[in-house]
């Protein structure tokens, strides 16, 4: 379809990206099952190959499943382009790689999933940058953070697993101001609920396995580029703004434009790095994201219900949910996420680690699961399985202290999802 201004998000996250299929009439996007794309003739591949011409070459770089997909997701999030992957933390190295380089440094926050903290404190040190944890909601830290090496700013809109807000806006100023692209993990959100872009974020990246998807059958990733970062304001980004050997001397930003990350991160990124989406993971993403805004209505609906109950209960020290009129981020959830503050937040039980543990085996309805943002209603205890790497000093940095309980409301009945929180809770005091 066409994209317009006129179409609201619940028409665009069925439509956009889609169109019938041209040789059957197939209405619901098709599984391009196909490793390879026959050629028109041997000029064709040339242009092809050259990045004179777009089409379909191989499934490493390009396909017509996971391509609707990536139509999709960047038409929602507002942005020029996207490039889907093989999954989240994929989509986080992707989005690194065309700006980094030996001695290089993002500075992030510290309030990010476990996984995402290992990765950015221990695994890209192998590529030889490195990472700059600081508390985002001090201003002036992340100012005192970026120096000369800093490529780029990094935080979660919503983080996981306590479901903070961050100020989008603030920090998308302060990136700016050193001339780097503030990257925004929208996975909690979703661009229901948030779009980095509309304050100022560069590059937006998505565990589409999550809430994108809604029904935990397949992992996937997705990196989202606003278009509208000058990669040729400085010397800082030479991938992008300065000759490319592998293309005989193309310069990406000065061809392509507002599309230059995008063309970058399939013409390099997928096509050395091989994180690739499989087209049968684009299509689950593709039905999933058809009811997007339906079932995020939902989660919200019954976290601000259930968040309100815990944090009433006896047993509980504290909820993090934003949504709570008691917390401190609440006000800033209602301007970057007007629509809702998530369904994902923590619970501290007042038994410590060890109510923890019981707690989360009592559960009936919810799973114990290392996932978030299904349709069904998960748990987990950070401290002991995704945050286990980190020290718990960086835990508790996280909203993962050893005391704390994530949970990712689904859309279940509410009341029956309160009950079997509740009765967990009394077999937890034991």
């Amino acid at each position: 379809m066409t994209k317009g201004p006129s179409y609201g998000f619940d028409t665009l996250q069925v439509h956009a990206g889609a169109r019938p299929d041209p040789t059957t009439g197939a209405r619901q996007t098709p599984i391009y099952q196909s490793t390879a794309f026959v050629f028109r003739d041997a000029d064709h591949a040339a242009a092809l190959f050259n990045l004179q011409e777009v089409g379909y070459i191989y499934s490493r770089l390009t396909n017509p499943t996971v391509a609707v997909l990536q139509e999709r997701i960047a038409t929602l999030e507002g942005g020029a382009g996207a490039v889907c992957c093989s999954s989240g933390h994929a989509a986080q190295i992707m989005a690194l790689f065309p700006l980094m380089g030996p001695g290089r440094n993002v500075v992030v926050s510290t309030r990010l999933y476990g996984g995402t903290v290992t990765q950015f404190s221990q695994t890209i040190q192998r590529f030889g940058w490195s990472a700059n944890f600081v508390d985002f909601d001090d201003e002036s830290a992340i100012r005192r953070a970026i120096n000369d090496d800093t490529r780029a700013v990094f935080c979660e809109s919503i983080a996981n697993p306590g479901g903070y807000i961050s100020d989008l806006e603030e920090i998308a100023k302060i990136a700016d101001q050193a001339g780097v692209p503030l990257i925004v993990d929208n996975t909690t959100a979703t661009p229901y609920l948030c779009r980095p872009f509309e304050y100022g974020a560069s590059l937006v990246v998505h565990s589409t396995t999550k809430y994108l998807t809604g029904n935990g059958t397949v992992t996937g990733g997705c990196v989202v580029d606003s278009g509208k970062f000058d990669w040729s304001a400085s010397d800082k980004f030479p991938s992008l703004s300065k000759p490319e050997p592998a293309y005989h001397g193309l310069k990406f930003h000065e061809t392509f434009g507002e599309l230059a990350f995008t063309f970058h991160g399939i013409a390099i990124g997928l096509r050395d790095l091989g994180m690739t989406m499989n087209p049968q993971a684009a299509h689950y993403t593709l039905l999933g994201i058809e009811t997007l805004s339906l079932r995020m209505k939902r989660h919200v609906e019954n976290a601000e219900v259930i968040a309100a109950a815990l944090e009433k209960h006896d047993a509980v020290e504290r909820v993090t949910y934003a949504g709570l009129p008691s917390s401190p981020y609440k006000k800033r959830a209602q301007k970057i996420c007007p629509k809702g503050a998530g369904g994902l937040f923590t619970i501290a039980l007042k038994g410590g680690y060890r109510a923890c543990v019981k707690f989360v085996e009592s559960l009936e309805i919810f799973s114990h699961v290392a996932n978030l943002g299904d349709c069904r209603s998960l748990v987990i205890h950070s401290a002991s399985t995704t945050h286990r790497q980190l020290s718990e000093e960086q835990q508790t940095a996280a909203g993962a202290a050893p005391e704390v309980v994530r949970i990712s409301i689904g859309i279940e009945d509410a009341e029956d999802l309160l009950s079997d929180l509740k009765q967990a809770l009394e077999k937890a005091k034991v």
